[in-house]
């Protein structure tokens, strides 16, 4: 019996329309409602889609949005001025860096700059602190929501075997904990890791996010386990692809992402939800998420 769908674009229209509930009953009552600054540096084609795709999701629900773009050529000194300035400014709940950066602007000292209240991304250490100590702080947007994927599988975590491929700060890492506190024992490889697959395939839960097209194989997956697709790459022919071979993989998992349309948009629903609850706890409006 082939895989379920996790529909991430599904899962996530429906967590934005109940926000955008909220936002309306926050308008009504509220005289400040979120807002959120995203900054690009560059033009990167990338980075511009996805830069207009939160922008838009503001929008739809009710979140004041802004772009502010800088130039490649901006320096290390201005650069944090003006996330400075906008740390300063009290109608701002939060802050996001759309990566990737310029070599020239250290991508840590960035972070460590926003201010942590405003950290809608969830990068800055505090935040990570918090989470890796299991208290509530802003969850990285893109583990967030895969978070929430899997919990709409109604998988039972305690106990459960879970790998993860891939040990960026974005993503692995992050993942990583969040499962470690729901009770998973984890396990953590990268694609350089030696035979990945006698890795893989004891996973009950397996989040790839690796950034290497069809990394993982049929043969690599544990029959029913669910599985988790954070890739976003291109094949040699220009196609999009995913770090797992969709086709073939969702003729042994349980539950399977597709790309596009699985945690992609899940980070911006939980990035949404990560600018109402940073705009409550600062006292600014009267929405809950």
């Amino acid at each position: 019996m082939p895989a379920k769908i996790l529909d991430g674009k599904a899962i996530a229209d429906n967590i934005l329309k109940k926000l955008k509930k909220k936002l309306k009953y926050c308008r009504e009552n509220s005289e400040r409602f979120p807002k959120l600054v995203v900054i690009q540096v560059g033009e990167d084609p990338a980075s511009t889609i996805y830069v207009n795709k939160k922008h838009k999701a503001c929008k739809e629900i009710g979140i004041d949005s802004e772009i502010k773009k800088f130039p490649e050529t901006i320096s290390y000194p201005d650069f944090l001025k003006e996330i400075g300035n906008l740390n300063k400014d009290n109608s701002v709940n939060g802050i996001l860096v759309q990566l990737p950066l310029p070599e020239h602007l250290n991508h840590k000292q960035v972070f460590e700059t926003i201010a942590v209240e405003k950290d809608v991304d969830g990068f800055h250490p505090f935040n990570h602190g918090k989470n890796l100590l299991g208290k509530k702080g802003i969850q990285s947007a893109t583990p967030k929501g895969i978070m929430t994927l899997l919990e709409s599988t109604g998988v039972n975590f305690e106990g459960k075997n879970a790998v993860v491929v891939g040990r960026s700060n974005i993503v692995g890492k992050p993942i990583t904990l969040m499962l470690i506190n729901e009770g998973c024992t984890v396990t953590v490889c990268n694609s350089k890791t030696k035979n990945l697959k006698s890795f893989t395939k004891e996973a009950d839960i397996l989040v790839v996010a690796a950034g290497k097209c069809n990394l993982i194989t049929e043969d690599m997956v544990k029959k029913g386990a669910i599985v988790i697709d954070v890739g976003m790459n291109r094949n040699g022919n220009g196609q999009l692809c995913g770090d797992v071979d969709f086709e073939n993989v969702k003729k042994v998992a349980s539950w399977i992402t597709p790309v596009p349309k699985g945690v992609g948009p899940m980070t911006i629903a939980s990035l949404m939800e990560n600018t109402i609850e940073a705009c409550k706890q600062q006292g600014n409006c009267t929405c809950s998420v």
